[in-house]
């Protein structure tokens, strides 16, 4: 059982780890740099990893941030391990793994100096997996997925825009949380809602 749902275990206590992180943060913000404790609406998940928060202070959320990231990030990777077993193209499944694993990898190093450049690399990585995992899903009958795949992409492409051109940045803040939210219902609804066959090529289902 808890193989089975290490995936979701790890989402829950990453994001737990996280929500109490941001109870800890001392203040500051894109808006207010004076505003007392974390603004959902223009703190970014990154204001919970420095050293200090964007007021001055000693960032108390650190720790708990940076835990946080390590379970939500182990989960994700245990997801781009495990469904790309249900896929039927060996090498597809492979660039999965390892672009969506790597990808997870880098994203939890964005809790060191190295943020920008890691979003970058996490980013470029997990969106190719995503579409490889999108192709498979079109090819399937699982049209209420096909939906979930086609929002799982277009909201990290969007907040990619806004993050790379600088365009409506005040939002950027509030699109972040949503992507997260996406990309988590997207990782769960998959791997715990389809099956092998739901993915199996038509050839291999009729000779069954």
């Amino acid at each position: 059982m808890l193989r089975k749902y290490s995936i979701l275990f790890g989402i829950i206590i990453g994001l737990l780890l996280l929500f109490i992180a941001t109870l800890y943060y001392p203040g500051g913000s894109q808006y207010d740099r004076n505003a007392a404790g974390y603004d959902w609406k223009n703190n970014y998940l990154s204001n919970l990893f420095g050293p200090k928060a964007m007021n001055g202070a000693d960032n108390a959320s650190r720790p708990w941030a940076v835990a946080g990231m390590f379970f939500l990030c182990a989960g994700i990777v245990v997801f781009f391990i495990e469904f790309p077993k249900k896929i039927p193209s060996k090498g597809a499944a492979r660039v999965v793994t390892w672009f969506g694993a790597g990808g997870m990898l880098c994203a939890f190093l964005a809790v060191t100096p190295y943020h920008d450049i890691m979003i970058t690399i996490a980013s470029t990585l997990v969106l190719v997996s995503m579409f490889y995992i999108t192709v498979f899903v079109f090819r399937s009958k699982l049209h209420l997925f096909k939906i979930l795949c086609v929002i799982g992409l277009i909201v990290p492409y969007c907040c990619n825009y806004v993050y790379y051109t600088g365009h409506y940045l005040a939002f950027l803040p509030i699109m972040q949380k949503v992507c997260i939210a996406t990309t988590i219902t997207w990782v769960l609804a998959l791997q715990y809602f389809t099956t092998t066959n739901d993915f199996a090529s038509k050839k291999a289902v009729a000779t069954k």
